[in-house]
Parts: C-alpha cells; structure tokens; sequence
C-alpha cells in the first residue's frame, strides 16, 4: 500500500461501515461534489475543463466515468460549488468508504492522498497480492456493519466453524423454502449449476 494512502486510512480509521454510509446519505440527502480527472503531476487543475463534473453524484459520476481511473487519470474530489478549493475534512472517510466500496468487487485498489484542499483518489497499478491484501482488510468491516468489532459467535477452530455455519445455512434454507417453497434455491445454488445436475 502506498505510505501516503496508509497515513490517510489511519488517520480515519476505522474506516466506515456501509451502515454508516447509508445514514450520512440520509442526514445528506443531496449532498454533491465538484470532481476533475487530470493526468498524474501535469498540473493542469482547470476546473472549467471537459474532465470537470460540478454539482455531482459521487457514485453516479465515478460510474460514468471510470473509464479515465482505468486509463491513469487522477481523480479530484472537493465540495460541491468550490471547483477544487475546498473540502470538508467531515467528507474525507465518507467518501473514502463509497469510493472503496464501489472498488471492492473487482478488488481494485486505491490511492488516496490530498493533493491542495482535495481529496486524490487513483488506482494502484503497482500493487501486487499484499498490498491488495493489506489495503482490502482496512475495509473489510465495509460488509459486516456496525458489529465488525464484536465477537460474532463464530468459532475459532476451522472445523467447528464450518459445522456452525453449515447450521446456520440450513435453518435459512429451511425458513426460505417455507415462505418461497420451489422458488428458493437452497445455499449458494444458482439455476444454472442446479440444473447441470
């Protein structure tokens, strides 16, 4: 992991849940951003460029244009309205959060920086297996809520984990097939693989 995006995770560590996400977006429901994509040490910052998206979706605008972080671009965030003069410190893990979260599935990982008054986000190229590793464990709590930090009941032991969550899947098989009945694909079937069979 790059030593600016770690000074960055651990200053806001730990980093959100998604359930914080969801009640900052509902306590910020029109909460936009101003964004600029530049190429890396050009310092060109202009602010009234194409690569220039004011007002924005966050998610929406990343999205639409992910296209310029797979090819290189640095992306700049700061507050709605300030075209890059400006952003609320509160903003910095929120954003850190949706960004990686939105990353996660395709395990792309992110450098963070600020570069001026914005938030830098770029894909990490370089980062092999570790730094991928290393990056995706200060999110991991991303998916498991707000309880990540207490005890869930899990056994330690490989065996004895696997049995309890084996249990565990069958009494929601079995509480799904009740309400759904042959609908419901038990465990982590899908049609295809059930109708291989």
């Amino acid at each position: 992991m790059e030593q600016l995006t770690a000074i960055l995770i651990e200053k806001y560590s730990p980093m959100w849940t998604n359930k914080q996400v969801w009640e900052f977006d509902q306590t910020h429901p029109n909460i936009k951003f101003d964004i600029l994509f530049v190429k890396p040490k050009n310092g060109n910052k202009d602010w009234k460029s194409k690569n220039a998206h004011l007002n924005c979706d966050i998610r929406e605008s990343i999205i639409a244009n992910f296209d310029y972080l797979a090819n290189g671009y640095e992306l700049l965030i700061s507050n709605g309205g300030k075209a890059g003069q400006s952003l609320d410190e509160k903003y910095t893990p929120y954003l850190m959060a949706v960004i990686v979260d939105m990353m996660i599935d395709d395990e792309i990982t992110i450098n963070f920086r600020m570069e001026g008054k914005c938030l830098s986000v770029s894909v990490n190229f370089d980062a092999d297996v570790i730094d991928c590793k290393e990056f995706f464990e200060e999110f991991y709590h991303l998916a498991t809520g707000v309880n990540y930090d207490i005890d869930t009941g899990i056994p330690e032991e490989e065996t004895e984990a696997e049995i309890y969550l084996s249990r565990l899947q069958e009494e929601f098989d079995e509480r799904m097939k009740a309400v759904l009945g042959d609908q419901y694909l038990p465990g982590n079937n899908d049609p295809d693989s059930i109708n291989a069979k």
